[in-house]
């Protein structure tokens, strides 16, 4: 099950440490949904191709490219100035998928009152970004997770930071 929380904001903090308030405060998962709008499976990364669960979902919501990245110092160039940049508040105009075959990392989200909510995405966890949410994601102290990046028709890569209010899909997001 995914494990969700309302996150304390101190930039001084590494951006990969969990930032839990004092005392945790927890969100659940019909919370999470009904504050963002972020969807959530659970899929067995070791068996997604023979399971089924993963292609039903690609074809019910129309997922039809995907690639593969692997992201840890070893594996991606300027590894750290990368991370800072992932870090940075921004929307997209489609969806995010993330769907984790390794490793780890936090997507963190703002939910209808502009708070942040920190969801850590683990093994067999498929997340769904809605399309105008503000968002940045990043790894946590293991420094390593390996994903499907999945989308519907041609992959648009352009992250859009903060703020744009004004951008058609984040007008439809907050309408929504």
């Amino acid at each position: 099950m995914v494990n969700s929380w309302y996150m304390n904001s101190n930039d001084e903090e590494d951006q990969r440490s969990p930032r839990h308030l004092s005392p945790p405060k927890y969100v659940s998962l019909d919370e999470l949904k009904e504050k963002t709008g972020v969807l959530y499976w659970k899929i067995d990364a070791d068996n997604y191709e023979k399971e089924g669960k993963f292609a039903k979902i690609r074809e019910e919501r129309g997922y039809n490219y995907s690639d593969l990245l692997e992201c840890c110092p070893q594996k991606l160039d300027n590894y750290f100035q990368k991370l800072k940049s992932f870090f940075t508040e921004h929307i997209h105009s489609d969806e995010e998928i993330r769907f984790v075959i390794e490793g780890s990392g936090y997507f963190d989200v703002r939910d209808i009152d502009d708070k942040w909510i920190r969801v850590l995405v683990e093994k067999g966890d498929l997340l769904a970004l809605p399309a105008g949410i503000y968002h940045r994601f990043t790894l946590d102290e293991t420094d390593y997770i390996k994903v499907i990046r999945l989308f519907c028709g041609e992959p648009v890569w352009t992250p859009i930071n903060r703020p744009a209010e004004e951008h058609p899909s984040r007008k439809a997001y907050v309408e929504s």
